[in-house]
């Protein structure tokens, strides 16, 4: 449970209709496996302790109170064990008859949860057995001991934070104004669904985008867990399809009419970090809850749900093509419309032959053809100095050429060594100096050529490097529109690659994959035997590893020792311990020393959940400290 991670079940005993002794047997079976599994919250189906299928044998006292007496060896079967647990029964309150979820935990009974919306429609024909269930919390005294009865009760765990469940059954997630949606506001994360949905042909899909939809829209984990296999067959068929949900993310499902058990671990503290964020969640209803408080022990969860090393980059080769189509449309549209409004028809473009470069001249190709302009109006400008090698050189030289732009060059090595005879800059002194000095006059010279053409100078820094401050401020930091400034280092990778797979024209693709395949240089050192002497990642770290801590540092807030966890299970194998910390210190120090470049970048569109625009995601200040994350990351073994 550190880091908020907590293991949740859906489970769904194979039990016999109107037996509620045997299917306590079968209830405290699974128990225990979800027990052996370190589930903390455990959820059966809707009625499991009857089975739902009895009819009118609901009417019957000595169903009623086998019931009873079932749930009281159930809670037993809970004491000493660290669970919160849910099963379903038919319960007779006041003179009413009433289809509840009970919550156990440690041997109590912490509240019931009557079910809300009784369908009777079609198959369903609740309203002749149950009362519609109270929203106002009572007591209810079940063996001589009060226990709160009513829908709005949350059952919250006080030395976890943020773990804060409520519960309801089947029908009431189907409806328009689901009581998920009062718990949410009112501050649950976690919703569970004791269920009894039958199967038709692709009612399971449906169920499913109800699930998720609710999770996502509800910014919640869910868990489902519904009837299966022993519920009786008269007229109905139930398939036991269990499902663990969390912001939109189906975690874990069931196949159906196997019994299968789903298991996963939810993030609490993700879920808190997506309410902070989004201020719209919802005001609170004007409704009254009771708070049931409950404990757990604070143990670490072991994680059996995987973290892609790629977070921004979908794993699906099918969604990862429609993924790069979108954002080189948002790429593409968003300087259309730079262009519609200024007026300009020419663009201009340093080209490197790396990957940013290349993938803002295909950009610039794209936008143009949907301008209608002539690709020959595009400039592409190649500035060769002391780094540049002949592979590179070759590659810029090619890929502008047959994209139809103007190819034009000038070698920058003169203007460069006369700038250093006027700073006084010993030209084998290979600083900073000596690097960024190269890195400005390119830019001057894009935005005087910029002038001569009356065109606009096209940016070519990524979002990686952006948070990085891997950019020489003024240099190739500055543009007049930046159309990589929302995507990523792993993400150019593969938006040059779908070009490169998509582009009908095997001499275009051919010097994109060599693109692809040069290492990652700002190539402003001296090649060493014609070979790039500066890598970028031997100087600030992998991009993969920076981009994975970019998406939970910016998308989630994350702390750095969560994030740093993260990246141990993602690269298992991959990276030892010591280089992802290293690296993660790396980033943060790097990240906030850094803000003062992206306080005053160019536009650019955004293209993901994540950016880093003054003007949009990210409004920090650019002297404020990392002392915090420092210290924490500084305390990591």
């Amino acid at each position: 449970m550190k880091q908020g991670f907590i293991k949740v079940a859906a489970l769904t005993p194979k039990i016999k209709v109107a037996d509620p002794v045997y299917n306590t047997g079968v209830i405290c079976e699974k128990l225990q496996e979800a027990y052996g599994q370190q589930a903390k919250v455990i959820v059966f189906p809707e009625l499991c302790i009857t089975g739902y299928t009895c009819g009118d044998l609901f009417l019957q006292e000595a169903l009623l109170s086998g019931a009873k007496e079932a749930l009281k060896e159930i809670a037993l079967a809970t004491k000493g064990q660290d669970a919160l647990v849910f099963v379903g029964l038919p319960m007779e309150k006041d003179g009413r008859l009433y289809n509840v979820a009970a919550a156990l935990q440690n041997g109590n009974v912490l509240g019931f949860v009557p079910k809300y919306y009784l369908p009777t429609y079609g198959e369903f024909y609740e309203g002749r057995h149950f009362t519609k269930g109270n929203r106002e919390v009572d007591d209810y005294y079940f063996d001589g001991v009060p226990v709160p009865f009513g829908m709005n009760q949350f059952f919250a765990c006080f030395n976890v934070r943020g773990l804060v469940v409520a519960c309801e059954l089947c029908e009431d997630l189907w409806v328009a104004n689901p009581p998920s949606t009062t718990h949410a506001l009112m501050g649950a994360t976690v919703i569970v669904n004791l269920s009894a949905s039958n199967e038709t042909v692709t009612k399971d899909e449906y169920r499913k985008q109800l699930v998720s939809s609710t999770s996502a829209r509800l910014l919640s984990a869910y868990i489902y867990a519904s009837a299966g296999e022993g519920e009786s067959t008269q007229d109905l068929v139930f398939g036991g399809h269990n499902m663990i949900a969390e912001n939109g993310s189906v975690l874990a499902e069931s196949k159906r009419f196997l019994g299968e058990s789903v298991y996963s671990e939810i993030d609490v503290d993700k879920l808190l970090g997506e309410r902070r964020k989004m201020g719209t969640f919802g005001e609170m209803p004007n409704e009254s809850y009771v708070l049931v408080n409950f404990a757990l022990d604070l143990a670490e969860t072991k994680l059996t749900r995987t973290f892609a090393t790629t977070p921004f980059v979908p794993q699906n080769e099918a969604k990862r093509m429609k993924r790069c189509e979108e954002i080189l449309s948002i790429q593409a549209y968003g300087l259309k419309k730079r262009y519609e409004h200024t007026g300009a028809k020419t663009a201009v473009i340093g080209i490197s032959g790396g990957l940013d470069s290349t993938l803002a001249l295909l950009v610039t190709v794209r936008a143009f053809d949907m301008l209608g302009l002539p690709r020959k109006n595009i400039y592409a400008i190649t500035m060769p100095c002391f780094g540049t090698t002949d592979r590179t050189y070759d590659n810029a030289c090619r890929l502008s050429n047959i994209l139809g732009a103007t190819l034009k060059e000038i070698d920058i090595k003169e203007s460069v060594q006369r700038h250093f005879l006027d700073i006084e800059h010993d030209i084998n002194v290979h600083d900073v100096t000596y690097e960024n000095g190269q890195a400005r006059e390119r830019t001057q010279i894009l935005m005087d050529l910029s002038n001569q053409v009356n065109g606009l100078v096209i940016g070519t820094g990524d979002m990686s490097e952006l948070a990085l401050g891997w950019a020489t401020y003024n240099g190739d930091h500055m543009s007049m529109y930046g159309v990589n400034a929302g995507v990523p280092k792993t993400l150019v990778r593969h938006l040059v690659r779908y070009f490169a797979d998509t582009c009908n024209d095997r001499e275009l693709s051919a010097v994109l994959m060599d693109v692809l395949d040069t290492p990652v240089s700002p190539e402003l050192l001296p090649p060493k035997d014609g070979v790039i002497a500066q890598k970028t990642e031997d100087l600030v770290g992998p991009y993969e590893l920076h981009d994975f801590y970019l998406y939970y540092v910016l998308r989630f807030g994350f702390s750095p020792r969560k994030v740093y966890r993260l990246a141990l299970e993602a690269f298992d194998g991959q990276y030892d311990r010591e280089t992802i910390l290293k690296w993660l210190k790396t980033f943060y120090r790097r990240f906030f020393a850094q803000q003062f470049k992206r306080s005053c970048l160019p536009d650019g569109p955004k293209v993901g959940s994540v950016a880093v625009s003054p003007r949009g995601d990210l409004r920090m200040p650019s002297d404020a400290s990392n002392a915090l994350w420092m210290k924490e990351l500084e305390e990591i073994q």
